[in-house]
């Protein structure tokens, strides 16, 4: 593999291509009228401490209309806002302002299923067996003597089987349909034309509206195989493989998904300055490439990068398969730490391994070391974002804000909690609302102290008003690390692996100029000659040593 890898630029420097994009999760970013759920009004009053954090985008996960069965996830009217977080005014309100603070906004697209409330459901299940209203879904006879048996052995990406059998409209037992996510959310048929042009004109929607592009959901499911086949082995997580797979999976990463690619790229190319990011879990890094191409997605969520161990070979080879990837194809990769559907970082890097993705870590679990995994998520954070491409930050990582391990079963909202009893908790733990003031009821999410998930009371030391402008806190780490990012242009660099600088357990690469060295879990190291930049090793001086779990930036 190459030492050097220039950003490929073609066709030029689009904003998408280095941009920082900071995700929030509308639930928990922060409630303007005091009911536990945030919404646009709350979040518009914070989009200042977005700006001052230094980022480029903000994308929304859903805020549409919908019975929240699974968070907003589950739509079931994709052009409204749920009264939840306020109404199409606030969201064009909220737009004007983040417009005005120089702050684009991505909205979260959930095309492969929708609610069981949406009208179009609805209507299938009045329309009866055979209908064109029924091929919206993916309906389907079952089998046994009376069709009792579900179509096939798959099973729901939450737990339990993938099929919920209907009652037909004259009372008696009928279909089944396909829900590869909870029962709530049935699974359009995309090989029916009509469901591609419901989206066509959802997409238009909002960039008609102003906004800046998409990050569309399971991007990777839309496609099923023909025949719906039997899958060998049921597995929970959004690739249904441990490891790269000679047999293509049933529903995840078909090869037809990528037409539907060409359609949002050609909708998107119609527009000026607007982009989509694919929410792709594919096995490999290469195959995830191959939804960047020319013609297709913009960017793509890199999740080999996510799930990396923090160690010097593993973030070595990942930087290098994916350069080489994404390189190859004419894209930037795009970076990532944290999101919604994952344990937060600054928890999992606590840990030599954690539950695999979507399953979340609970009160019954070894609790972690919230030292370790401070330390190693800001070094990781501080690795990324000098790295050139684009970076996702997701909503709180700016504050080192750990997994909430410690909620009872109560309080649990995750459909995987319900559907597998309590065995896998989900993913409540880190979506928990933010803390803005240790001082405040809720944190200062709102003022009246009510929240839709419990925060724990380690969050205070967490909040933002206690970090910002204290010197070595994560929040003033990643303000410092934005600024140089922007200042260096490094978005748009070129990386170069500077093997002079790197030791046993340590790495370094060099962009625009910039060293970053990061010392994995070695002894100490000495610093090279140059300006010290920035460090997750507060207060070190140029004529010291970086500390393992540290990393540094320093112009040469």
């Amino acid at each position: 593999m190459s030492n050097t890898y220039p950003l490929v630029s073609a066709p030029g420097r689009e904003w998408w291509r280095s941009a920082v994009i900071y995700q929030i999760y509308p639930r928990s970013f922060a409630d303007g009228n005091g009911d536990g759920m945030g919404d646009l009004k709350g979040i518009t009053e914070r989009l200042p401490a977005l700006q001052e954090l230094g980022v480029d985008a903000v994308w929304f996960s859903p805020f549409f209309k919908s019975p929240q069965k699974d968070a907003g996830y589950d739509v079931s009217d994709y052009k409204d806002i749920d009264p939840l977080f306020g109404t199409l005014q606030d969201f064009d309100i909220m737009l004007a302002e983040a417009t005005k603070l120089g702050l684009r906004v991505i909205v979260d697209l959930v095309p492969n299923h929708s609610s069981d409330q949406h009208p179009l459901f609805q209507a299938a299940l009045k329309a009866g067996k055979g209908s064109p209203e029924r091929d919206m879904y993916m309906f389907r006879d079952g089998k046994g003597k009376n069709g009792e048996v579900p179509p096939n052995n798959w099973e729901s990406v939450f737990g339990g089987p993938a099929w919920t059998r209907i009652t037909e409209p004259n009372g008696e037992l009928g279909q089944w349909y396909l829900h590869i996510f909870d029962s709530s959310q049935p699974d359009f048929n995309w090989r029916n034309d009509k469901v591609a042009e419901e989206f066509d004109d959802i997409l238009r929607f909002w960039l008609d509206r102003g906004v800046a592009g998409f990050r569309i959901d399971v991007a990777h499911g839309m496609i099923k195989a023909d025949g719906l086949p039997d899958v060998a082995v049921n597995n929970s997580t959004m690739t249904g493989v441990e490891k790269e797979s000679e047999e293509p999976h049933p529903f995840w990463g078909q090869d037809g998904v990528h037409a539907i690619n060409h359609r949002f790229r050609k909708i998107m190319d119609e527009y000026e300055d607007r982009a989509m990011c694919a929410e792709a879990w594919l096995p490999t890094i290469d195959k995830m490439a191959l939804w960047v191409r020319p013609g297709e997605y913009h960017q793509t969520f890199n999740f080999g990068f996510m799930s990396a161990d923090w160690n010097k070979s593993e973030y070595k080879d990942i930087v290098d398969e994916s350069m080489d990837a994404f390189n190859g194809v004419g894209a930037p990769s795009t970076w990532v730490l944290s999101n919604h559907d994952t344990i937060r970082h600054a928890t999992r890097m606590a840990y030599k391994s954690v539950p695999k993705q979507g399953d979340g870590i609970g009160p019954d679990y070894e609790q972690p070391d919230e030292a370790k995994g401070q330390r190693v998520a800001r070094a990781a954070s501080t690795f990324m974002l000098g790295l050139p491409g684009s970076s996702y930050i997701y909503q709180g990582e700016e504050l080192g804000l750990p997994e909430n391990t410690t909620m009872a079963p109560e309080f649990r909202q995750d459909p995987t909690f319900f559907r597998t009893k309590g065995e896998r908790v989900g993913r409540d733990g880190c979506r928990v609302p933010l803390p803005w003031d240790a001082n405040e009821k809720a944190f200062g999410f709102n003022q009246t102290g009510e929240a839709w998930l419990p925060q724990p009371e380690l969050y205070k030391t967490y909040a933002r008003n206690q970090q910002r402008g204290v010197a070595g806190s994560t929040l003033e780490l990643y303000k410092r690390l934005l600024k140089l990012r922007r200042e260096y242009d490094l978005g748009n660099g070129e990386l170069v692996w500077a093997p002079e600088h790197s030791g046993e357990t340590s790495l370094a690469y060099i962009n625009n100029g910039v060293l970053v060295l990061a010392n994995f879990d070695g002894p100490a190291i000495a610093l090279p000659k140059g300006e010290l930049l920035a460090t997750t090793q507060h207060d070190l001086s140029i004529e010291e040593v970086l500390e393992h779990d540290q990393v540094a930036w320093i112009k040469l």
